[in-house]
């Protein structure tokens, strides 16, 4: 069994722009095919729209509140709420109201900043 304290892990900015703290991936765990990350967004801070090319993703908020946009359609997400993001769809989230938005990022495969596609700005939740 390999028990792992949030705290323990020290966190980085990934290339989407979110800051990460991840718990389990392939190189610190006994997993194989995922990874798991609590993600941080400021209040008003936003990724950068991207995708991945081989990764899906699960996002699950546990603080905050955020507006997601997945391939042009929008959803606000709360405390308990979760998005599944299927490998190769653009997207993107912004933290809303008046704290930081901390939610769980479950990718399989493992992410990888190779495996993150930066889309043009013209494309952001802005627009």
């Amino acid at each position: 069994m390999h028990l792992v304290s949030l705290q323990s892990c020290p966190p980085f900015t990934t290339a989407d722009g979110s800051t990460i703290r991840e718990v389990f991936n392939p190189r610190n765990s006994a997993l194989l095919n995922g990874s798991l990350a609590c993600a941080t967004l400021q209040i008003g801070q936003k990724t950068t729209r991207h995708f991945h090319p081989k990764a899906e993703e699960i996002y699950f908020v546990l603080k905050g509140r955020g507006l997601m946009e997945i391939d042009g359609e929008r959803v606000e997400m709360g405390e308990g709420d979760a998005v599944a993001i299927p490998s190769g769809a653009r997207h993107q989230i912004e933290a809303l109201g008046s704290e930081a938005l901390e939610f769980l990022c479950c990718c399989a495969p493992a992410y990888s900043h190779e495996d993150t596609v930066l889309c043009d700005d013209e494309t952001s939740i802005d627009n």
